[in-house]
Protein backbone atom coordinates (compact mmCIF):
# COMPACT_ATOMS: atom_id res chain seq x y z
CA UNK A 1 0.00 0.00 0.00
CA UNK A 2 1.10 3.63 -0.98
CA UNK A 3 2.09 5.97 1.93
CA UNK A 4 -0.09 8.84 3.70
CA UNK A 5 -2.46 11.30 1.37
CA UNK A 6 -2.34 14.76 2.85
CA UNK A 7 -5.64 16.36 3.97
CA UNK A 8 -5.28 19.33 1.33
CA UNK A 9 -2.01 20.59 -0.43
CA UNK A 10 1.50 21.02 1.24
CA UNK A 11 2.16 24.54 2.73
CA UNK A 12 5.06 26.13 2.19
CA UNK A 13 6.68 28.32 5.39
CA UNK A 14 4.60 31.77 5.12
CA UNK A 15 6.89 34.38 3.70
CA UNK A 16 4.67 37.61 4.17
CA UNK A 17 2.71 39.44 7.15
CA UNK A 18 -0.52 38.32 5.08
CA UNK A 19 0.73 35.09 4.32
CA UNK A 20 1.81 34.02 7.84
CA UNK A 21 -1.71 35.30 9.73
CA UNK A 22 -3.76 33.76 6.35
CA UNK A 23 -1.97 30.70 7.18
CA UNK A 24 -2.04 30.93 10.88
CA UNK A 25 -4.69 28.47 12.02
CA UNK A 26 -4.65 25.44 9.75
CA UNK A 27 -4.06 22.23 10.82
CA UNK A 28 -0.15 20.75 11.49
CA UNK A 29 1.27 18.72 8.81
CA UNK A 30 1.11 14.68 9.21
CA UNK A 31 4.24 14.12 10.51
CA UNK A 32 7.10 11.60 8.76
CA UNK A 33 8.49 8.62 11.12
CA UNK A 34 5.90 8.20 13.70
CA UNK A 35 4.25 5.09 14.98
CA UNK A 36 0.52 4.56 13.94
CA UNK A 37 -1.88 6.73 16.69
CA UNK A 38 -5.49 5.80 16.84
CA UNK A 39 -8.66 6.44 18.73
CA UNK A 40 -11.72 4.80 18.74
CA UNK A 41 -12.72 7.75 16.45
CA UNK A 42 -11.05 6.15 13.67
CA UNK A 43 -11.26 2.59 14.84
CA UNK A 44 -15.29 2.43 14.78
CA UNK A 45 -15.94 3.31 11.71
CA UNK A 46 -13.70 0.28 10.51
CA UNK A 47 -14.79 -2.29 12.42
CA UNK A 48 -18.68 -1.01 11.83
CA UNK A 49 -17.58 -1.61 7.44
CA UNK A 50 -16.20 -4.89 8.43
CA UNK A 51 -19.08 -6.45 10.50
CA UNK A 52 -21.62 -4.98 8.14
CA UNK A 53 -20.29 -6.48 5.07
CA UNK A 54 -21.81 -9.44 2.99
CA UNK A 55 -20.74 -12.35 4.55
CA UNK A 56 -19.18 -13.59 0.97
CA UNK A 57 -17.06 -10.81 1.41
CA UNK A 58 -13.49 -11.93 2.92
CA UNK A 59 -11.46 -8.51 2.35
CA UNK A 60 -12.06 -4.90 1.93
CA UNK A 61 -10.24 -1.89 1.11
CA UNK A 62 -10.70 1.37 2.78
CA UNK A 63 -9.13 4.67 3.98
CA UNK A 64 -8.37 5.47 7.42
CA UNK A 65 -6.16 7.69 9.44
CA UNK A 66 -3.10 6.76 11.47
CA UNK A 67 -2.42 9.92 13.07
CA UNK A 68 -5.66 11.21 14.54
CA UNK A 69 -7.15 12.51 11.21
CA UNK A 70 -4.21 14.62 10.13
CA UNK A 71 -4.01 12.63 7.12
CA UNK A 72 -5.15 9.29 5.48
CA UNK A 73 -3.99 6.05 4.39
CA UNK A 74 -5.24 2.80 2.64
CA UNK A 75 -6.40 0.44 5.03
CA UNK A 76 -6.71 -3.30 4.76
CA UNK A 77 -9.43 -5.11 6.35
CA UNK A 78 -9.69 -9.17 6.62
CA UNK A 79 -10.36 -12.08 9.65
CA UNK A 80 -6.77 -11.23 10.90
CA UNK A 81 -7.60 -7.38 11.55
CA UNK A 82 -6.94 -3.55 10.31
CA UNK A 83 -3.33 -3.67 8.54
CA UNK A 84 -1.86 0.06 8.01
CA UNK A 85 0.68 1.14 5.66
CA UNK A 86 3.82 0.62 8.15
CA UNK A 87 3.11 -3.07 8.87
CA UNK A 88 0.83 -2.67 11.89
CA UNK A 89 -2.27 -4.06 12.71
CA UNK A 90 -4.83 -4.33 15.30
CA UNK A 91 -7.16 -7.41 15.72
CA UNK A 92 -10.70 -7.17 15.77
CA UNK A 93 -10.60 -7.58 19.74
CA UNK A 94 -8.14 -5.22 20.22
CA UNK A 95 -10.09 -2.66 17.78
CA UNK A 96 -13.50 -3.44 20.17
CA UNK A 97 -10.90 -2.90 23.26
CA UNK A 98 -10.32 0.32 21.75
CA UNK A 99 -13.86 1.17 21.22
CA UNK A 100 -14.61 0.84 24.26
CA UNK A 101 -11.75 3.04 25.92
CA UNK A 102 -12.92 6.62 24.56
CA UNK A 103 -10.40 8.84 26.55
CA UNK A 104 -7.51 7.20 24.93
CA UNK A 105 -5.18 7.08 22.23
CA UNK A 106 -3.25 4.35 21.27
CA UNK A 107 0.03 3.68 19.68
CA UNK A 108 0.27 0.24 17.17
CA UNK A 109 3.62 -1.32 16.54
CA UNK A 110 3.68 -4.21 14.46
CA UNK A 111 1.50 -7.34 15.90
CA UNK A 112 2.25 -6.21 19.73
CA UNK A 113 -0.76 -5.18 22.23
CA UNK A 114 -1.69 -1.39 21.28
CA UNK A 115 -0.14 0.97 24.10
CA UNK A 116 -2.18 3.57 25.60
CA UNK A 117 -0.64 6.82 25.58
CA UNK A 118 -0.64 7.18 29.32
CA UNK A 119 2.14 7.88 31.60
CA UNK A 120 2.86 8.82 35.38
CA UNK A 121 4.42 12.09 36.65
CA UNK A 122 6.54 12.42 39.52
CA UNK A 123 7.39 16.20 39.02
CA UNK A 124 3.54 16.55 39.59
CA UNK A 125 2.20 13.61 41.22
CA UNK A 126 -0.42 13.27 38.79
CA UNK A 127 -1.57 10.43 35.42
CA UNK A 128 -1.38 12.30 32.03
CA UNK A 129 -2.82 11.43 28.90
CA UNK A 130 -3.53 11.78 25.55
CA UNK A 131 -7.09 12.18 25.05
CA UNK A 132 -9.04 11.86 21.49
CA UNK A 133 -11.33 14.71 20.78
CA UNK A 134 -13.31 15.55 17.28
CA UNK A 135 -10.25 17.56 16.44
CA UNK A 136 -7.45 17.52 17.91
CA UNK A 137 -6.65 15.67 21.28
CA UNK A 138 -5.99 16.89 24.36
CA UNK A 139 -4.21 16.27 27.27
CA UNK A 140 -5.49 14.73 31.13
CA UNK A 141 -3.84 15.34 34.26
CA UNK A 142 -5.47 13.93 36.60
CA UNK A 143 -8.71 13.02 34.58
CA UNK A 144 -9.25 17.04 34.04
CA UNK A 145 -8.94 18.33 30.47
CA UNK A 146 -6.33 20.80 29.45
CA UNK A 147 -8.30 22.62 26.78
CA UNK A 148 -12.00 23.50 26.15
CA UNK A 149 -13.79 19.99 24.54
CA UNK A 150 -17.73 21.08 25.02
CA UNK A 151 -18.86 22.59 22.19
CA UNK A 152 -15.60 22.95 20.20
CA UNK A 153 -12.00 20.58 19.98
CA UNK A 154 -8.44 21.89 21.60
CA UNK A 155 -6.73 23.49 18.08
CA UNK A 156 -10.05 25.63 17.89
CA UNK A 157 -10.03 26.36 21.46
CA UNK A 158 -6.56 27.46 20.97
CA UNK A 159 -7.35 29.62 17.93
CA UNK A 160 -9.46 31.43 19.47
CA UNK A 161 -7.38 32.16 22.47
CA UNK A 162 -4.49 33.30 19.34
CA UNK A 163 -6.74 35.44 18.06
CA UNK A 164 -6.98 37.87 20.97
CA UNK A 165 -3.38 38.31 20.20
CA UNK A 166 -3.67 38.79 16.75
CA UNK A 167 -2.31 40.23 14.51
CA UNK A 168 1.40 38.51 15.01
CA UNK A 169 4.11 40.22 12.76
CA UNK A 170 7.32 38.63 13.52
CA UNK A 171 8.64 39.63 16.83
CA UNK A 172 9.54 37.04 19.82
CA UNK A 173 6.36 35.62 21.48
CA UNK A 174 6.60 33.73 24.99
CA UNK A 175 4.16 31.34 25.95
CA UNK A 176 4.11 30.22 29.56
CA UNK A 177 2.57 26.99 29.39
CA UNK A 178 3.29 24.71 26.88
CA UNK A 179 1.17 21.26 27.47
CA UNK A 180 0.58 19.56 23.70
CA UNK A 181 2.37 22.82 22.76
CA UNK A 182 -0.35 23.72 19.81
CA UNK A 183 -0.23 27.26 21.49
CA UNK A 184 3.40 27.47 20.57
CA UNK A 185 3.08 26.10 16.89
CA UNK A 186 0.54 28.45 15.79
CA UNK A 187 2.19 31.61 17.37
CA UNK A 188 6.02 29.92 15.36
CA UNK A 189 3.72 30.35 12.11
CA UNK A 190 3.82 34.24 12.56
CA UNK A 191 6.16 35.05 14.97
CA UNK A 192 10.28 34.89 14.23
CA UNK A 193 10.69 33.39 17.76
CA UNK A 194 8.55 31.50 20.06
CA UNK A 195 9.82 30.55 23.89
CA UNK A 196 7.54 28.07 25.39
CA UNK A 197 7.93 26.82 29.11
CA UNK A 198 6.97 23.75 30.46
CA UNK A 199 7.10 22.35 34.08
CA UNK A 200 6.79 18.55 33.62
CA UNK A 201 8.88 16.76 31.46
CA UNK A 202 6.39 14.20 31.42
CA UNK A 203 3.93 16.54 29.92
CA UNK A 204 6.18 16.64 27.07
CA UNK A 205 6.66 13.01 26.66
CA UNK A 206 2.57 12.77 25.69
CA UNK A 207 3.69 16.19 23.21
CA UNK A 208 5.88 13.87 21.94
CA UNK A 209 3.77 10.92 21.40
CA UNK A 210 1.41 12.90 19.74
CA UNK A 211 1.11 13.48 16.23
CA UNK A 212 -0.57 17.31 16.34
CA UNK A 213 2.54 18.20 18.26
CA UNK A 214 5.37 17.23 16.15
CA UNK A 215 6.76 20.47 14.86
CA UNK A 216 6.74 21.70 18.57
CA UNK A 217 10.13 19.60 18.55
CA UNK A 218 11.08 19.97 14.85
CA UNK A 219 10.87 24.15 14.36
CA UNK A 220 14.03 25.60 14.78
CA UNK A 221 12.15 28.51 15.75
CA UNK A 222 10.51 27.49 19.02
CA UNK A 223 13.18 26.97 21.80
CA UNK A 224 11.73 25.25 24.97
CA UNK A 225 11.94 25.88 28.73
CA UNK A 226 11.59 23.55 31.27
CA UNK A 227 10.60 24.64 34.81
CA UNK A 228 8.13 26.45 36.69
CA UNK A 229 6.76 29.25 34.51
CA UNK A 230 6.83 31.71 37.95
CA UNK A 231 10.70 31.09 38.26
CA UNK A 232 11.67 30.85 34.87
CA UNK A 233 10.20 34.21 33.60
CA UNK A 234 12.37 36.12 35.66
CA UNK A 235 15.74 34.45 33.98
CA UNK A 236 14.20 36.19 30.84
CA UNK A 237 15.15 39.74 29.52
CA UNK A 238 13.48 42.60 30.24
CA UNK A 239 11.58 44.05 27.41
CA UNK A 240 11.97 40.75 25.57
CA UNK A 241 8.80 39.98 23.91
CA UNK A 242 6.37 41.18 21.90
CA UNK A 243 3.66 38.89 22.57
CA UNK A 244 3.03 36.24 25.81
CA UNK A 245 0.17 33.62 25.94
CA UNK A 246 -0.35 33.26 29.83
CA UNK A 247 -2.40 30.29 30.06
CA UNK A 248 -1.86 28.37 33.46
CA UNK A 249 -3.78 25.73 34.39
CA UNK A 250 -7.19 25.51 36.87
CA UNK A 251 -6.65 28.46 39.84
CA UNK A 252 -7.17 25.85 42.45
CA UNK A 253 -4.02 23.86 41.14
CA UNK A 254 -1.47 26.64 39.97
CA UNK A 255 -2.75 29.57 41.96
CA UNK A 256 1.09 31.30 41.55
CA UNK A 257 0.30 31.68 37.90
CA UNK A 258 -2.67 33.90 38.78
CA UNK A 259 -0.46 36.26 41.54
CA UNK A 260 0.33 39.55 40.65
CA UNK A 261 4.35 39.07 41.38
CA UNK A 262 3.53 36.62 38.16
CA UNK A 263 1.83 39.77 36.46
CA UNK A 264 4.67 41.75 36.96
CA UNK A 265 7.45 39.06 35.98
CA UNK A 266 5.05 39.35 32.77
CA UNK A 267 5.03 42.74 32.39
CA UNK A 268 8.68 43.00 32.42
CA UNK A 269 9.50 40.70 30.04
CA UNK A 270 7.22 42.44 27.68
CA UNK A 271 8.35 45.40 25.13
CA UNK A 272 6.33 48.80 25.52
CA UNK A 273 3.08 48.09 23.45
CA UNK A 274 3.51 44.28 23.76
CA UNK A 275 0.05 42.63 23.88
CA UNK A 276 -0.88 39.85 26.87
CA UNK A 277 -3.11 36.95 26.67
CA UNK A 278 -4.41 35.59 29.86
CA UNK A 279 -6.91 32.43 29.02
CA UNK A 280 -9.21 32.73 32.88
CA UNK A 281 -11.83 29.65 32.19
CA UNK A 282 -15.53 30.12 31.43
CA UNK A 283 -16.58 34.23 32.38
CA UNK A 284 -20.19 32.91 32.56
CA UNK A 285 -19.60 31.03 35.33
CA UNK A 286 -19.51 31.75 39.09
CA UNK A 287 -15.68 30.88 39.63
CA UNK A 288 -15.05 32.02 35.98
CA UNK A 289 -16.67 35.42 36.68
CA UNK A 290 -15.03 35.81 40.73
CA UNK A 291 -11.50 35.03 38.97
CA UNK A 292 -11.88 37.20 36.50
CA UNK A 293 -12.54 39.93 38.35
CA UNK A 294 -9.32 39.43 40.47
CA UNK A 295 -7.34 38.97 37.75
CA UNK A 296 -8.47 42.11 36.40
CA UNK A 297 -7.75 43.58 39.34
CA UNK A 298 -4.32 42.19 39.89
CA UNK A 299 -3.20 42.56 35.75
CA UNK A 300 -3.87 46.90 36.58
CA UNK A 301 -2.14 46.92 39.84
CA UNK A 302 0.90 45.63 37.67
CA UNK A 303 0.82 48.20 35.06
CA UNK A 304 -1.28 46.81 32.43
CA UNK A 305 -3.51 48.61 30.81
CA UNK A 306 -6.58 48.19 27.64
CA UNK A 307 -7.44 45.63 29.75
CA UNK A 308 -10.58 43.97 27.71
CA UNK A 309 -12.68 40.39 27.72
CA UNK A 310 -12.70 38.28 25.53
CA UNK A 311 -15.60 35.94 26.38
CA UNK A 312 -14.80 33.71 23.17
CA UNK A 313 -11.35 32.84 24.00
CA UNK A 314 -12.40 32.89 27.88
CA UNK A 315 -10.16 35.17 29.45
CA UNK A 316 -8.79 38.86 28.99
CA UNK A 317 -6.28 40.95 27.01
CA UNK A 318 -4.05 43.26 27.96
CA UNK A 319 -1.51 46.09 27.02
CA UNK A 320 2.07 46.93 28.59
Amino acid sequence: MSGDRQRGPARARPSSFHERNNQLYTRPAAPAGYPTVVSHYQIAPLLAAWQSRPDEVAALDMESSANLDLSIVPVHLDNDGIHYPDGSRLTWAQAARIIETPNQCFEIGGEGEPRAIALFSETTNALRSLMPTSGAPTMLVSGFSMHRIKGTEPWADTQAKMRALTPIAGGRALDTTTGLGYTALIAARAADEVVTIELDPTGLEIARRNPWSSELFTRPNIHQRLGDAFEVISELPSGGFDYVLHDPPYFSLAGELYSEEMYRRIYRVLRPGGKLFHYIGDPASQSGARVTAGVLRRLEAAGFRALTRQPAAFGVSAIK
